[in-house]
């Protein structure tokens, strides 16, 4: 090592030439080493400026980004390095050894390319330390991390995946010993560990399958916990629903976008006694290079679901189930009378599944008072469940965005006494119960499905009729999600900006209306800077962020929109909604007008043509 770095130009930038020397010292992969080795050589110092001298930092709940070398990005070296990090913030907040290696941690992964490695070298990691270390010998869906985290009493959790991102990038999702994935404290104390132990110990770049498995605190826990969580599932489900199961009619085609959900929803199909799905085969077996659907994501609506609808149509089923890669997530398209596929956005198929856990509740538990029960969704997705509370007596609350708010929520509530029935995001992520403290793709296909044949049977309902009837009982609700490309951070944060300096660069002032002053805004609230025009003293009440970008604007007509930056994809998000009252019949009036609006929004507030903003490409 000392004579390539003698042989160098060095760049004579002392910061990136020190991070240089530390890549060439503690990488261990020959591949990402040679990377950084030849840019060096080849002087390209803005390159490796980039990738050295910035470093890849926890967002939603871990890591996330694209895999090659440099500090950046998603590679080996980073990855022992979290490991590294994530244990040694552990061992601080558990310092009794002993229960280190009698609880110890759980580590999956997904399909994708180096997910294994990964999972390996985080399980050495923890080895060295005298862990216990219970990891997946077999691809994994997501959900049965945090799963076997209530099951084995673990510490902590790590699930390598990128979920629904394109096949160049990885990640690595940590979730904490109460299942649920990690917010704060423990975030930013895992980050600040991780720059503290940055430098490889042990034996680990040697490190293999073989060898790993010799260790006696090595554990594949999959014979153990499967069979718990398809149990936990199964009780969930009213016997004689169970039963009805296998009587009906309906088939399901089931895809799971190249990634590893099949054996899982096949497994829990089974268990309760649902008709075995009809597989998308092009999609069904893992493949990280996602040769049918480069953006293997179902959210993305019928652009990634071609297959799917082909094969749907092929067989004359009448549901389509989808996961994303790493079976977090669940989309669902039902057969409609003009012999298309309506594909329910994530807040429909959100005011089914809350209508569901409803029903089930009744069933299960006739005697628990709903006023003791509770709802969860995230701040961006439908108000359906504060509709449905103010007439069925449950408790409904709002989170930040994403599954680690919600997840932490659902522990708060049932630690003071409450049932957590559900809960879910717009972005096609469902808890059904809490078996799991985090979206679950594998038992909400299991729900959708027998709550498909309950319709069918007991009410001679298809999905959309149960959502008609939802909205007649509680008020229309009518969505428009959706985000443009943007993978300038400058960009992003002018537009931001300009929105909460739109009086001539006056502090905290916002647009107040849009079309010429034909709709007024109401109410502001930016989560960013922690203003809120609704409140007394102009204070948010929800956690506030400073390195993310987020703003509400209500209107006074009821249209209530946020606009966000993505934790984990070059995107500006939009989520807007207009929610109607239950007399309120007028409901295509009441989409026209949403649609409306938020055309109006995206082009005056993010302004794309004039940003270079890409807009998604329509269905």
């Amino acid at each position: 090592m000392a004579q390539e770095l003698n042989n160098l130009t060095l760049s004579g930038d002392q910061k990136l030439d020190e991070q240089l020397n530390k890549w060439l010292e503690w990488d261990g992969n020959s591949k990402t080493r040679n990377d950084i080795l030849q840019l060096a050589k080849s002087e390209k110092w803005d390159t490796l400026r980039c990738r050295l001298c910035n470093r890849i930092s926890f967002g939603t709940a871990g890591l996330r980004g694209e895999m090659r070398a440099g500090f950046d990005s998603m590679n080996e070296l980073v990855v022992v390095q979290t490991a590294q990090g994530l244990c040694a913030y552990i061992k601080e907040q558990y310092p009794d050894k002993s229960i280190w290696s009698e609880r110890g941690i759980v580590i999956g992964y997904d399909a994708r390319h180096n997910s294994k490695r990964f999972a390996e070298l985080s399980a050495f990691v923890f080895l060295a330390n005298g862990f216990r270390v219970y990891l997946f010998k077999r691809f994994v869906a997501t959900p049965f991390v945090p799963f076997t985290i209530k099951q084995r009493n673990c510490l902590a959790g790590v699930q390598v995946t990128a979920s629904h991102n394109p096949k160049q990038d990885n990640g690595y999702k940590v979730y904490w010993s109460n299942g649920a994935q990690i917010i704060t404290p423990h975030d930013s104390g895992i980050h600040k560990s991780i720059l503290q132990n940055l430098q490889p110990q042990g034996d680990v770049w040697n490190t293999n399958e073989a060898t790993l498995w010799k260790n006696e605190l090595l554990i594949d826990p999959y014979d153990i916990v499967a069979p718990a969580y398809y149990a936990a599932l199964l009780s969930t489900i009213p016997e004689k629903l169970v039963k009805a199961n296998a009587e009906s009619p309906i088939r399901f085609t089931y895809t799971a976008m190249h990634g590893v959900g099949y054996p899982y929803v096949e497994e829990a199909f089974r268990k309760v006694n649902l008709q075995p799905v009809i597989p998308v085969v092009e999609q069904v077996e893992p493949d990280p290079e996602f040769p049918t659907t480069p953006m293997p994501n179902p959210e993305e609506g019928k652009q990634s679901l071609d297959l799917s609808i082909k094969t749907a149509t092929e067989h004359k089923s009448q549901i389509i189930l989808a996961n994303d890669p790493d079976a977090d997530r669940l989309a669902v398209a039902e057969i409609s009378e003009n012999n298309k596929y309506k594909l329910f956005n994530g807040n429909e198929v959100g005011a089914l599944l809350a209508w569901w856990s409803i029903e089930l509740h009744k069933i299960n538990e006739p005697n628990f008072p709903l006023s003791n029960c509770v709802m969860i969704a995230s701040t961006v997705s439908s108000k359906i469940l504060k509709s449905m509370a103010a007439v069925d007596g449950f408790t409904a609350y709002e989170t930040l965005t994403g599954f680690k708010w919600m997840g932490n929520k659902a522990i708060e509530e049932e630690s003071a006494g409450r049932k957590v029935l559900f809960a879910f995001e717009e972005a096609i992520g469902f808890m059904v119960s809490t078996n799991v403290l985090d979206k679950d793709g594998v038992s909400a296909a299991a729900h959708v499905a027998t709550m498909a044949n309950y319709l069918r049977a007991e009410k001679n309902l298809t999905l959309q009729q149960k959502l008609q009837e939802i909205y007649n009982t509680y008020g229309y609700h009518t969505s428009n999600c959706s985000y443009v490309l943007c993978h300038d951070q400058e960009i992003i944060t002018r537009v931001f900006n300009r929105l909460r300096t739109f009086d001539n660069g006056k502090p905290n002032t916002y647009p107040t209306s849009i079309l010429y002053g034909e709709f007024e805004i109401q109410d502001v609230r930016d989560l960013t800077t922690g203003y809120d025009s609704s409140a007394a003293d102009k204070r948010a009440t929800l956690p506030v962020s400073s390195s993310s970008q987020m703003i509400t604007f209500t209107f006074k007509n009821g249209l209530v929109v946020t606009l966000r930056t993505s934790g984990t994809e070059p995107k500006m998000k939009y989520y807007a909604e207009m929610c109607g009252k239950p007399e309120d019949k007028q409901w295509d009036k009441l989409t026209a007008t949403l649609n409306r609006m938020v055309e109006a929004i995206v082009n005056d507030f993010y302004e794309p043509e004039k940003n270079n903003l890409r807009r998604k490409a329509a269905d």
